[in-house]
């Protein structure tokens, strides 16, 4: 089991690359969460980022894929870093409203709305389909399902016949989370929603449900009277609950999230007196031109995502002048941390970001789903709902759920050009048998050489003996031909060189086996996994490959 990493180092020590550390000696973890202050956050003073300000000596390389999204395992380099943001589906929006009940009856917000805010989009293996939660009239949860996340049905069900509602009552966020661990089948999948009928503030309501369609509430719930965009997600590295609870405080009044973990689900009575302060929007985020106030953080999903956490930021960036006709900006933007706790947000670009087309379905306020993305064979789906422009008196536009994709790893690459160039990592301990990469270089190449601590190639590991990989490949391995494995260089640190040309290195990562499986966390799921890491590697792409089965 892994435990967090320390936010001070004060010495030397070895940690997993995977995520959150585990240190070798034994010593004694600090209390968990840290500790962060209330006029820290509200001051807008960026998070620490404990794994970039003091680094560990030596890291074990552990499971997953190993992202370049910052300086962690790079200690020299004179190739160029580029973020990379997600693509539209040309078919969004792809979840409309088109059945009576998907109607809104509070005339401030839109008539009509399937939106998933946060929610969830998951893919269920044992039922080979895409599952997604929506919310429709801010009074009930309803339920779709895809063979290939691109075309929806939604299913008439039992729970209100006639319909594919899953749970009646006045709500504002929900999230819903498959949690492929769980050890009884009757709590498979796991949902906190912010009910609004039973309190003057908003009461975070647990259900559980074996097959995400009958619910049935766990208690007990908790009482956050500002919390109406509160989530939640599975922290596997300390195999913690983490509940994300929206607060608002400070002058003028500012939205932030506060931290709480547990080993349960439903966390246990009292929970919300025990959340502490954690992040906000901060003094990097720009305010929105044309309006001008100081942005704020509206909501914050996260998910597991191969060696790190994948957090989706909604950033509030006010009230356009034409509001309500047009919708508040929120635009979601991305981070990442190794604990669970700590962000780092190196780009300050909206990932997902609202469309300047009036007539477009997300012109206004986009959201985060809940599951935060799928992996599907080369790619990485994120879903994202969002509001069009209406004449909310003629009861016009409506609320939607639309797609966006991008490149499996693909957040940030290591650039070279035709001159080439070189990363070299700090020192690491290998544990697995074979090493692969993520690269697009069908002009260029790709080649490997391991080092000992001093810098010296180590025989046969050098870049004269690495097969030349070139090609334009998210799964791609690096051999040489008198080494079949790694095997030989477990016993001590080594540092990995990798030589471009003309290409775009993404990640790279060590798998037990050629199949190339990571070992990493797989975010919500996708076709050829079984469970909520890659143990499969290649046969997840055949999967992708062969099509949608019934």
């Amino acid at each position: 089991m892994y435990v967090a990493i320390i936010a001070a180092l004060s010495v030397p020590l070895l940690f997993a690359g995977s995520a959150v550390g585990q240190v070798d000696d034994g010593r004694a973890v600090p209390p968990w969460p840290p500790e962060r202050t209330l006029d820290e956050v509200l001051g807008r003073q960026p998070m620490p980022v404990p794994w970039l300000e003091s680094p560990p000596a030596v890291i074990i390389l552990g499971e997953g894929r190993q992202l370049f999204v910052d300086d962690y395992l790079i200690a020299e380099t004179d190739l160029t870093r580029e973020f990379h943001k997600p693509l539209p589906h040309a078919g969004n929006p792809l979840v409309r409203p088109d059945r009576p009940w998907e109607q809104q009856v509070d005339t401030l917000n839109d008539p009509r709305e399937t939106i998933a805010f946060s929610d969830g989009v998951w893919f269920d293996p044992s039922r080979r389909r895409f599952l997604m939660w929506y919310e429709s009239g801010r009074q009930r949860t309803c339920y779709a399902e895809s063979l290939d996340g691109i075309h929806w049905e939604k299913p008439l069900l039992d729970v209100r016949p006639g319909t594919n509602i899953v749970k009646e009552g006045k709500r504002d966020s929900t999230t819903i989370w498959l949690d492929l661990s769980a050890a009884d089948p009757a709590r498979r999948f796991k949902m906190m929603r912010c009910r609004r009928d039973v309190h003057p503030g908003y009461t975070h309501a647990f259900a559980v449900s074996p097959d995400g369609i009958h619910w049935h509430d766990a208690l007990p719930p908790f009482v956050a009277p500002k919390s109406d965009r509160s989530t939640f997600f599975y922290n596997p590295f300390r195999e913690k609950w983490v509940f994300s609870v929206k607060d608002v405080q400070g002058d003028p009044p500012t939205r932030y999230r506060r931290y709480y973990e547990s080993e349960e689900f439903p966390p246990p009575d009292g929970a919300n007196a025990n959340t502490v302060p954690w992040v906000g929007a901060d003094g990097l985020d720009a305010p929105r031109e044309g309006i001008g106030v100081p942005p704020q953080l509206y909501c914050l999903d996260a998910t597991p995502y191969e060696s790190l956490l994948l957090g989706l930021f909604v950033i509030w960036q006010g009230n356009p002048p034409n509001y309500p006709a047009r919708q508040k900006i929120n635009q979601v933007f991305v981070g990442f941390s190794r604990d669970g706790f700590h962000w780092h947000r190196p780009l300050r670009e909206p990932f997902i970001p609202v469309s300047e087309d009036p007539e477009a379905w997300n012109y206004g306020n986009v959201q985060s789903v809940g599951g935060c993305c799928l992996v599907i064979g080369e790619q990485l789906y994120f879903y994202a709902s969002g509001r069009m422009t209406r004449d909310v008196t003629a009861h016009e536009g409506f609320s939607s759920t639309g797609l966006f994709t991008l490149r499996r790893d693909g957040f940030a690459s290591m650039n070279a050009g035709a001159r080439g160039g070189s990363l070299t990592t700090p020192p690491l301990r290998l544990e697995a048998a074979h090493l692969f990469v993520n690269v697009a270089a069908p002009d260029g190449a790709l080649r490997v050489e391991i080092l000992d601590v001093d810098g010296k190639p180590i025989e046969p590991f050098t870049a004269a003996r690495c097969e030349v990989v070139t090609g334009d490949s998210t799964i791609a391995p690096v051999r040489w031909a008198e080494a079949p494995s790694l095997d030989s260089l477990a016993a001590g640190p080594v540092r990995l060189r990798f030589h471009l040309r003309n290409g775009k290195l993404y990640a790279f990562w060590l798998s037990p086996s050629s199949s190339g499986a990571s070992r990493g966390y797989v975010a919500a799921g996708g076709p050829g996994f079984t469970g909520p890491r890659d143990t499969t590697g290649r046969h997840a792409y055949e999967a992708v490959a062969h099509g949608p089965t019934e």
